[in-house]
């Protein structure tokens, strides 16, 4: 029998009984974290954690604290001897708590049971107000994708408004942006060493608020953009900025930013070089458990369920879609962990008291980018592209998938694996694209027809995300021809293999440049192809994505032209329910709308007349 005591020892505290049990006093970091705490390297306070723990700090976690009572969660632990950490969740909290309708979910993937309400909205606001006015000198360091994607101004959807930097609301000394493993290294190790939090004016992948005073003149080092009044008084000087934002985000050496508010301004140090693999390795192979804390015994929390026997192989991602936040917060540059860590975790998973022989996903970000970079790598140190396949595939990138299949081939020859299968979304347009090389082409064709018959798990996702082409061209997505390419692909080998697999499409209503028509062309282009689409969604502006800033102002920050956007409900509703041409509570709906937007011919190819 498991000695409940030593279970304990093997996560990193969350109380006070469980720092006893270390013979603690008092820890040198306190983390606080909107998600329920799960020691796994797919959730970012976990791993913050662990990095410093084997730094030689003491690390505490609270997860979930509760903000509305006597505070007591704030003051259990006590003092730390170095800062407080604050991670508001591995998902913006908004977009965990309100669908792209502004009404309130009802569930939290990130927490036990699956209930709503263990944490408020805004979670780095709210935590860091709190933790300032209980220990008023102690530094607080927020990280987390809420104020990586809120480190400048940004419009929030929710509050239908343009937000100045987090740092302005947060009560934080430092926010580190990204993924944040080598930079809560680097600030630990300063604090340690009696320097100032004041003082961590340098240290890349961080943003502070300084002295107005202090913004240089610009140059190549020194992007100054817009100010907040400025961009308050002008739309189109907000979606400027955001074109040298998301610029630099993709660097591989980029400058700091600089944005007035008033007497202050943000500073924005630019991002660390994309993670060697030994750098990426020693993050991975920390000594996770790979469990929830014992604290939530006979509880789920459905976020684990999903990835509990999923391996995660590398980070970033260089497709650059113009609604995501991966490249903004993990940049488009792959950091790619070595077979040989991939493979320790994977005899790690077989090792799980529950593993039944499947692996639920060996993939990323993007599952098919695992190893690739340029061929030429001063090219990419030279390059400010945001994607590296739109408008369409860099000819210096190396898109051989001969790594993956040999990953994909060991990991199923391990002792308990039945299969493995890639559960994350694959960019069919990389797969597919001809390189010219035969080599790579004759690979890329076998990984496709590999994939297919031995790595579904009765369903293949993708994201055409839509069908027609000058919405695909906003969306910097591929062309829909090459959904047709795949799917024939896709039909081939299952005929060939005797499987009747699925390929789920995912698409986008409402996205910018969309409009009613381009919806209605979609129902009729996916009914030949004799789909009833279920993974579908209404789009949800999020800060720091292209497509948010293209709604906010109405105009494109790489062009300054003008992008038709549906922003009503009504507007929105009209775009969303062509998803379900099928069912006929929509059916009225849609022949009075395509009657409205002089579309009639779509009629009869969507309700054809019985003969």
């Amino acid at each position: 029998m498991t000695d409940p005591a030593l279970d304990l020892r093997r996560f990193l505290p969350t109380s006070a009984k469980e720092m006893k049990l270390r013979g603690w006093e008092e820890a040198d970091v306190i983390l606080f974290s909107g998600d329920a705490y799960v020691d796994h390297p797919s959730f970012g306070a976990a791993v913050i954690g662990r990095v410093l723990e084997h730094e030689g700090y003491r690390v505490a976690i609270v997860p979930q604290p509760n903000w509305r009572d006597d505070l007591r969660d704030f003051k259990k632990l006590g003092r730390p001897r170095l800062f407080f950490g604050v991670s508001p969740g591995a998902m913006d909290s908004m977009v965990n708590h309100y669908t792209a309708n502004r009404r309130r979910r009802s569930d939290d993937a990130y927490t036990a049971g699956g209930r709503h309400g263990a944490r408020p909205d805004y979670p780095s606001i709210v935590y860091t107000e709190i933790l300032r006015r209980l220990w008023p000198d102690v530094p607080i360091v927020l990280g987390g994708i809420e104020g990586s994607l809120r480190r400048l101004s940004h419009y929030d959807y929710w509050q239908d408004r343009l937000r100045p930097s987090i740092l302005l609301d947060a009560k934080a000394d430092l926010l580190v942006y990204g993924m944040g493993e080598q930079t809560i290294r680097e600030i630990a190790h300063a604090l340690d060493s009696g320097h100032s939090i004041d003082e961590l004016t340098d240290t890349p992948q961080t943003a502070r608020i300084v002295s107005a005073s202090e913004i240089p003149a610009p140059d190549a080092d020194n992007i100054i953009l817009h100010s907040w009044d400025e961009c308050k008084a002008d739309k189109r000087l907000q979606s400027a900025n955001f074109k040298h934002i998301e610029q630099q985000s993709n660097r591989m050496h980029g400058a700091t930013i600089w944005q007035r508010y008033g007497d202050v301004a943000v500073r924005v140090n630019p991002m660390l070089p994309p993670m060697t693999t030994e750098e990426i390795d020693a993050s991975f192979d920390l000594p996770y458990t790979r469990l929830p804390h014992p604290r939530y015994k006979g509880k789920t929390i459905p976020a684990y369920e999903m990835i509990r026997h999923s391996i995660n192989m590398h980070r970033g991602c260089f497709g650059g879609c113009a609604f995501c936040t991966i490249s903004a917060h993990q940049g488009k540059f792959i950091a790619s962990r070595s077979k040989e860590s991939i493979m320790r975790e994977a005899e790690a998973v077989t090792r799980m008291p529950d593993f039944k022989g499947y692996i639920s996903d060996l993939g990323g970000p993007s599952a098919n980018m695992y190893g690739m970079h340029g061929r030429d790598l001063s090219i990419c140190s030279r390059c400010m592209r945001p994607s590296c396949l739109h408008p369409s595939p860099c000819p210096n990138l190396d898109t051989d998938h001969s790594r993956l299949l040999d990953i994909y081939q060991s990991v199923d020859r391990l002792p308990g694996v039945k299969k493995s299968f890639i559960g994350s979304g694959v960019r069919y347009d990389l797969s597919m694209h001809p390189t010219g090389r035969k080599e790579t082409d004759a690979t890329n064709r076998r990984y496709n027809e590999e994939l297919i018959e031995r790595h579904v798990s009765g369903r293949l996702k993708v994201a055409p995300e839509h069908t027609e082409q000058r919405v695909l061209e906003v969306m910097r997505k591929p062309s829909f021809d090459q959904f047709h390419a795949f799917k024939q692909i896709f039909d081939s080998v299952n005929r060939r293999c005797g499987l009747r697999q699925q390929l789920i499409p995912y698409f986008i209503s409402s996205h910018p440049g969309c409009t009613e028509a381009d919806m209605a062309q979609l129902a009729v282009k996916t009914k030949e192809l004799d789909f009833h689409l279920e993974q579908v969604q209404d789009f949800t502006p999020t800060p720091m994505t292209v497509s948010t800033e293209i709604y906010y102002s109405g105009v494109h920050p790489y062009t300054g032209k003008p992008v038709i956007c549906a922003r009503t409900r009504d507007e929105k509703l009209a775009q969303r329910r062509y998803f379900f041409w099928y069912d006929h509570t929509y059916r009225r709906e849609i022949i009075d709308s395509l009657r409205r937007i002089h579309r009639p011919d779509l009629i009869e190819q969507l309700y054809p007349r019985k003969k």
